[in-house]
């Protein structure tokens, strides 16, 4: 999705790994996201209702760590992030339910000190979407229904994008 908007705007594209935090047996409920530069988000609500532990949170961030830092090794290489001061960066996903992903990734981007930070998603929870606008500086939510049940349901095809995708992805746009 990313890499479609980057080719819209002829802009520069780039990636940013943020890890959701699964709920353990219900792996696309979030109970919070980590990103890059440690940030930590924790969906306290979740947490609440379903009577997780810290300790089972804890557990679930440091294998995330571990997926994170593989990611970023994979996606990046040795290559710092882009220098974001003084920029806008636009922050794509498919599509936010809970938002702690994108939570994590824009007050991750926050301490690159950016001009402004706008999310872009096609479809998200309305609350969600709503909540964001106090995060970033604009959000873009093509659509956003009352009734949310996941991301994926309003989607035909919804495969995860696979490591070798993403490398080539980033690869046809640079240099």
């Amino acid at each position: 999705m990313a890499y479609e908007v980057a080719r819209a705007l002829r802009a520069p594209l780039d990636v940013f790994v943020v890890r959701k935090l699964g709920v353990p047996g219900q792996r696309e409920l979030a109970m919070g996201a980590i990103a890059s530069g440690g940030v930590r988000v924790i969906n306290d609500e979740v947490i609440q209702a379903l009577k997780l532990s810290a300790s089972v949170v804890e557990a679930v961030a440091m294998q995330e760590q571990v997926e994170l830092e593989r990611q970023q090794r994979l996606y990046r290489g040795d290559a710092a992030l882009p220098d974001f001061s003084g920029r806008t960066v636009i922050v794509v996903d498919d599509g936010l339910a809970t938002g702690s992903s994108m939570r994590a990734a824009v007050r991750a981007l926050r301490q690159s000190n950016p001009r402004r930070i706008v999310i872009a998603v096609p479809v998200g929870a309305a609350d969600t979407c709503h909540s964001l606008q106090a995060d970033a500086d604009e959000v873009i939510c093509l659509y956003a229904p009352e009734s949310f049940y996941s991301v994926s349901t309003w989607y035909e095809e919804f495969s995860q994008t696979s490591d070798d995708a993403v490398r080539r992805l980033l690869a046809s746009t640079r240099g």
